[in-house]
């Protein structure tokens, strides 16, 4: 399964996508956001998918969609909206349901990763 994961604002939120890229086997890492988020680093390939957060839903829903078509090889991905706001978690999950992709939100649990 490929991760898609927002990086923003939050604490401990990095923390949380740090977890889920090292405890799972993902075909694929494709991480989310601003200039401040690509100071995140991981030992595991992935890319990074710069967006500027300050636009507007349907801005932002927009850019991220242009940026990400054609990066996700599946027909569903695990989620991570640990971090971020409502505007960008909005944004973000229009965006893969508009390409269309289907979306199974994943977190990283005391138990492991589990998918909701």
């Amino acid at each position: 399964m490929e991760l898609v994961a927002l990086l923003s604002s939050g604490k401990g939120s990095w923390a949380q996508v740090s977890g889920l890229i090292n405890n799972g086997e993902w075909d694929n890492i494709i991480l989310v956001g601003d200039s401040f988020a690509e100071k995140f680093t991981t030992n595991k390939p992935h890319e990074f998918i710069k967006v500027d957060t300050s636009k507007t839903l349907k801005e932002l829903k927009d850019l991220i969609m242009l940026k990400i078509k054609g990066k996700i090889k599946g027909l569903e991905v695990a989620l991570s909206i640990a971090s971020g706001d409502g505007k960008e978690h909005m944004a973000l999950i229009s965006s893969l349901l508009s390409l269309p992709v289907g979306i199974r939100f994943a977190a990283l649990t005391r138990d492991g990763i589990i998918y909701l």
